[in-house]
């Protein structure tokens, strides 16, 4: 590969200009190699990719980020901190994954399923890949992002290095703004466990000729699952054809990689950005489609490509077709509303409104109920506030972004309350505020709750 040069720094986005996670230098300066090359020659295929996937270098930096994110044992039952306390256990697990990667010896072991309790009552997939696989997984990831984020689109934003859900966000504000306030909110049926292998591969073979990385991908697509009870789900010999597992550290990019073709054929010429000038914005699977209207001739279009083309299933009964400048309708992204209200002063005029959904403040209520309870009396007042700010601050953080002074003031009004009750409840001595000081302001001004 080329060496970089001015002209080529101007291709790099924001997340490959510095060097934000601190990865070691010459780790950086490949991946920043790697996506100007990408960048430069979009029809290139990488045929020399695996010898560095097992470097001494990038794995060192995969263990780390495994380590940082934690997480539970796989199938093996073996931890990081098994790892991390065992005799040079740390240089001795990962010297053992290079022999075996460059030995070709590698093989995943089995994902470990655990479901995962919705909002909604139902429960969510969450496959769990032993710490090796992990650790393998997170390196092929260092190697092969920058390739995927020099093709991915501006209008994608989940799981992508420096892109957030606020970024998402601000941009559907922004497209509504402008007068696309028509909106086809999708729903996709478990996306991730539906993708076809065939159709996955294929787009990972556009950019990557590397047989060696595309049989480990395979192999990860491939990896049986070992249900929470009971045997494994795939019959020995026999292939899984779809999915890839959600907690699986590649599913992401793999994930983000086969939609971006959504977005390709979208922006494509004859596609509805020509078409109904209309605007697609996507945060992993979940994504909406802005636009002054939304007529059948778009509709047929999503319904076509997704469902035909990208072999995907559109769940109908969670996909809608909303008009903001209709009276009360709205729309819901990311556990945000969007509506148009009534000004305050002036009812003739309307203004955008972004704040949080009342699906996300059930949740933050629900969760400070769990923190808050007869079962946590004898926990001691400073810790209990102490749990409670985490989860506060948690939460505000995510949706203290835009407009929300209604729906925090309700949440304050409801964790006063909660708190007071439980103070009352304490046996033997229990809490009151001085002589000339309310409730309120003694749980938020004495005992130091934090006020959204």
């Amino acid at each position: 590969m080329k060496t970089t040069t001015e002209e080529d720094a101007l291709l790099l986005p924001p997340a490959f200009q510095e060097n934000w996670q601190g990865l070691p230098e010459p780790l950086f300066m490949l991946r920043k190699k790697l996506y100007i090359k990408a960048k430069r020659e979009p029809k290139f295929r990488f045929y020399a990719l695996y010898d560095r996937i097992y470097r001494q270098d990038v794995l060192a930096v995969a263990w780390a980020l495994v380590v940082r994110n934690g997480g539970a044992p796989g199938v093996d039952g073996v931890s990081i901190a098994e790892i991390r306390t065992a005799p040079n256990g740390e240089r001795v697990f990962l010297e053992e994954i290079q022999r075996e990667l460059k030995e070709k010896r590698y093989k995943p072991q089995a994902v470990r399923r655990v479901m995962i309790p919705k909002a909604n009552g139902g429960e969510r997939p969450l496959g769990i890949p032993t710490i090796r696989d992990r650790v393998v997984q997170t390196a092929a990831k260092l190697v092969l992002e920058p390739i995927f984020e020099a093709d991915f689109l501006e209008s994608s934003y989940g799981f992508r290095p420096k892109r957030s859900a606020h970024d998402a966000l601000a941009a559907i504000r922004e497209m509504i703004g402008k007068g696309n306030t028509a909106v086809y909110d999708a729903d996709l049926k478990a996306y991730f466990d539906t993708i076809p292998h065939d159709k996955l591969l294929a787009c990972v073979e556009m950019r990557v000729s590397d047989r060696s990385v595309l049989r480990l991908i395979r192999m990860w697509l491939k990896a049986p699952i070992q249900e929470p009870k009971g045997p494994r789900d795939v019959p020995p010999g026999h292939k899984r054809k779809e999915g890839t597992p959600q907690g699986g550290v590649i599913s992401p990019l793999l994930a983000n990689l086969y939609l971006h073709w959504l977005e390709k054929r979208f922006y494509a010429a004859a596609g509805p950005a020509w078409f109904a000038k209309a605007h697609i914005i996507r945060y992993a699977d979940d994504f909406v489609i802005l636009a002054k209207f939304i007529g059948p001739r778009l509709v047929r279009w999503i319904e076509d490509i997704v469902e035909r083309w990208l072999g995907l299933t559109i769940n109908r009964d969670k996909t809608s077709i909303r008009n903001l400048r209709r009276d009360g309708e709205s729309f819901d992204f990311l556990g945000y509303t969007f509506r148009y209200k009534t000004g305050l002063y002036d009812e003739t005029k309307k203004y955008l409104s972004v704040e949080p959904s009342t699906k996300a403040c059930a949740r933050e209520r629900a969760a400070l109920r769990e923190l808050i309870n007869a079962q946590t009396t004898y926990v001691p007042i400073a810790e209990l506030v102490t749990r409670v700010n985490r989860q506060v601050k948690g939460w505000g953080t995510y949706f203290g972004r835009f407009h929300h002074g209604v729906r925090f003031q309700g949440l304050n009004s409801f964790l006063c309350q909660r708190l007071v009750k439980h103070l009352k409840r304490r046996s033997q001595r229990p809490v009151r505020p001085p002589n000339g000081v309310t409730w309120y302001g003694f749980v938020y001004n004495h005992l130091g709750l934090i006020r959204l």
